[in-house]
């Protein structure tokens, strides 16, 4: 093991915390997630209102930066060009941030939402739940939980290739906290246990999808024992990508994965009701757009609604419990990019595809429920896992569509992995932009580790509670970034500006 890990405790501690988890949740599932549980109940409970406000003020802050004085200055030297191509990039965006989380929830979010509607007042199954149930999918998908990672990958792109130091989270905050080793070295845990936990629950829905997928296909059963099987195949896929590098096997992956998402995308577009889905894009995006700030700042205290709990908040928790590894991913990759160029691209051109898919797929099984009488909602509503398959029920090429979509997920999965290995390695490295080979698997096997407690535990409840563990304090930190960075900005600024009269 290379000197920067055998003598950083951060990877002694955070390792030692993840396993310590991985070993109560085998010995006591039900335990771990009953507990996981009524964390997820006290954070959301007397907290929302903050995650809600600080999602609000990332969004805020990196668009007025964009276009500021600031949006021109490189992540990178001067005159740096991009390190990868347009297309690159954003199947690395892409991949990274929204992976099998998309897949998943594409289907599976807007009718949720049109069977059990975010409003009490909205009659559900009917085509106002419809709508509403798009607009909000939009919105749980669009810039706000980008912005989450947005802040992370700027700050820590900003450090590495800008002011060429590590690009640690506890070095994003050191203007405020300053040289203290133990406030760095806890907030450098806190940030890979944040890391591992988010993988964990991404993993853990995809391996879920897998075997909804496979049940429909091949008639595989759906069990605890068949998702370790996906688990255990995926573990020894990713760990081989990952000896190959960030350039070979993250690289060629990430462009497999978008290239076979715009064929699926393409196709369900053609084959499925595409007028609808044009009507449907238009008008999500407009509701979108017309209801953010309502959305953004949506709390029921009047009537103690618990809707927006389970969806709003618990999404932006789990973007920021993802916002360690995807920000870090999204720093390696943009350097020599501007500011104002990082910010189109993670923020708007990201969740601009987001939004195009949750439409085709999203649309495809809404139209048929309204129009053609299908029950594709009433399947969700029974297995969340099959919503996809389900729409693919209605569609030409049904076993094709389902078959590709779970390569899709697997590939996305194993992408998300590798990446987190690799990230995971740099964090536990001191920062390191070459981490030793044992370091990424050590992580890759805790990582596959807890994502099958935590489907011991309970499975989706369990995956999405136990994301929250970390993303509290968490979001905290992402706060105190901000105040750093422009603290760094402005002095940067001030002194390139004198150098320049000079």
């Amino acid at each position: 093991m290379k000197k920067n890990t055998f003598n950083n405790p951060v990877f002694y501690v955070s390792a030692f915390v993840v396993l310590l988890l991985v070993i109560v949740g085998a010995i006591m599932p039900n335990h771990f997630g009953d507990v996981a549980e009524k964390m997820f109940n006290f954070t959301t409970i007397n907290f929302g209102w903050f995650y809600l406000l600080a999602v609000f003020i990332f969004v805020a802050f990196l668009l007025i930066l964009s276009v500021s004085k600031y949006g021109k200055i490189k992540l990178g030297a001067v005159h740096s060009k991009p390190e990868y191509s347009f297309f690159t990039w954003v199947g690395m965006l892409f991949s990274a941030g929204f992976g099998a989380g998309l897949v998943f929830w594409g289907v599976a979010e807007p009718m949720s939402h049109f069977f059990n509607t975010p409003f009490s007042e909205v009659e559900a199954m009917t085509e106002e739940a419809a709508r509403v149930a798009m607009g909000y999918a939009f919105f749980h998908w669009g810039i706000s939980q980008w912005s989450v990672f947005a802040i992370v990958g700027l700050v820590i792109s900003y450090l590495q290739f800008r002011k060429k130091q590590r690009g640690l989270i506890s070095t994003s905050i050191q203007p405020i906290i300053g040289e203290n080793k133990s406030i760095a070295n806890t907030v450098d845990t806190l940030a890979v246990v944040a890391t591992v936990m988010g993988v964990a629950t991404s993993l853990g829905l995809g391996i879920l999808q897998m075997n909804g997928g496979l049940k429909s296909v091949f008639d595989v059963p759906t069990s605890i024992w068949v998702q370790i099987g996906i688990a255990g195949v995926m573990l020894v896929t990713y760990l081989i990508s990952s000896s190959t590098g960030l350039d070979r096997g993250i690289k060629w992956l990430s462009n497999i994965n978008l290239g076979l998402c715009l064929l699926l995308l393409v196709f369900v577009f053609l084959a499925g009701p595409t007028v609808f889905i044009l009507n449907t894009f238009v008008l999500g995006l407009g509701d979108y757009l017309s209801s953010y700030i309502h959305y953004s700042l949506r709390l029921t205290p009047y009537t103690g609604d618990t809707w927006v709990r389970e969806w709003t908040i618990f999404y932006w928790a789990w973007a920021t419990a993802w916002s360690p590894f995807v920000g870090a991913f999204v720093a390696r990759v943009s350097r020599g990019r501007s500011i104002r160029q990082y910010v189109l691209g993670v923020l708007v051109v990201s969740p601009a595809i987001a939004c195009i898919w949750i439409a085709t797929f999203g649309g495809t099984a809404v139209y048929n429920d309204l129009m053609n009488g299908t029950s594709i909602a009433q399947a969700v509503n029974v297995d969340i896992a099959v919503a996809l398959f389900e729409t693919y029920q209605h569609l030409p090429m049904t076993n094709i569509l389902s078959i590709l979509s779970i390569f899709l997920i697997f590939t996305f999965l194993v992408t998300s992995a590798d990446s987190a290995t690799y990230i995971l390695g740099v964090m536990t490295s001191k920062g390191s932009l070459n981490p030793a080979l044992v370091t990424k698997i050590v992580w890759g096997l805790l990582i596959t580790a807890i994502a099958i407690v935590l489907l011991l535990a309970g499975g989706l409840e369990a995956l999405q509670t136990v994301s929250l563990i970390s993303a509290l304090p968490f979001t905290v930190i992402l706060l105190l970034m901000i105040i750093s960075f422009t603290r760094m900005l402005s002095s940067d600024y001030k002194q390139v500006k004198q150098d320049k009269e000079n």
